[in-house]
């Protein structure tokens, strides 16, 4: 039995690391089965494999940006009204519809306003945040409801007129989903391997020990919800170049299941956990306290 338990330990480590590993890879074999599922009753649904995720990518990149902020401990509300808004925003810059104003027509300027729009209001969240010391869910869940009304007050009807470089970025597949596959990469090996992404587990964890440990955590806090405005931004374009106007209820409801991907995902509502990092953080924890 010794033998037997010496040579489980040495392949798969201690029970808190089969556990904490078996929790963590859950998701696959529920999606297998899910995939299995649908490819016997619904086999048609794979012919359109392509349409399903570049319809996917807005909020593929919504969960990317929620999935940073629980990261660090954080949540972000904000994020589909962020999307929303600076579409909104952009669109009647841009747009050459009769209610719209009509100040350029140049995509560039589009791109550059829309990502500015984003985050700007991804920097006061974190400034809110960090400086002021705000609770995230009422600063967030503020500007939700602010941005919300303003996207209406705007406009109540879908904004057409578009340059065609701008809408064509996210109304070709191939771009948009090759997009956000680059971008969940990038952030895959920023937070694993640079000492930005260990930082953010290490405020999700406990602000007071990032702290201690000489990490600037109000920067830190401001620079996470920038980046999830600038996410968000990058969505609304998505999903204006996937519709091919701005429609008035653009990205509402959206933080929802953006919630939901980032939780399926792995990702602790509590902070400071995700996916093999985790891991690590955790069985270190578990020696640590073997030990004492």
């Amino acid at each position: 039995m010794a033998t037997e338990q010496g040579f489980i330990g040495r392949t798969f480590g201690d029970r808190d690391d089969v556990l904490l590993t078996l929790l963590d890879n859950m998701i696959w074999p529920i999606l297998a089965i899910v995939l299995l599922g649908v490819l016997v009753f619904v086999p048609q649904t794979f012919r359109s494999a392509q349409l399903i995720l570049w319809g996917a990518v807005p909020i593929g990149l919504l969960v990317l940006a929620e999935s940073l902020c629980l990261l660090s401990g954080h949540f972000d509300l904000s994020i589909g009204s962020i999307a929303g808004f600076s579409a909104m925003f952009t669109g009647m810059l841009l747009g050459t519809c009769p209610s719209c104003w009509s100040v350029t027509t140049s995509p560039w300027i589009g791109f550059a306003v829309i990502l500015l729009v984003g985050s700007l209001i991804g920097l006061v969240n974190g400034v809110m945040i960090a400086k002021v010391g705000l609770n995230p869910f009422l600063q967030t869940l503020a500007f939700l409801i602010i941005f919300e009304g303003a996207k209406t007050a705007m406009q109540t009807q879908p904004v057409t007129g578009l340059p065609a470089l701008y809408t064509r970025v996210g109304a070709t597949p191939r771009f948009a989903i090759g997009l956000m596959l680059v971008a969940f990469l990038i952030a895959g090996l920023v937070l694993r391997y640079t000492s930005f992404g260990q930082a953010v587990y290490a405020l999700g964890s406990s602000e007071h020990s990032a702290r201690e440990v000489g990490i600037d955590t109000e920067r830190l806090i401001i620079l996470i919800y920038t980046i999830s405005g600038v996410l968000s931004a990058i969505a609304g374009l998505m999903l204006t170049g996937f519709v091919g106007v701005v429609p008035p209820l653009i990205g509402e409801g959206l933080v929802f299941q953006a919630f939901a991907g980032a939780v399926i995902g792995g990702i602790s509502l509590f902070g400071g956990r995700g996916r093999s990092p985790a891991r690590s953080v955790a069985s270190s924890s578990s020696r640590s306290s073997s030990r004492h």
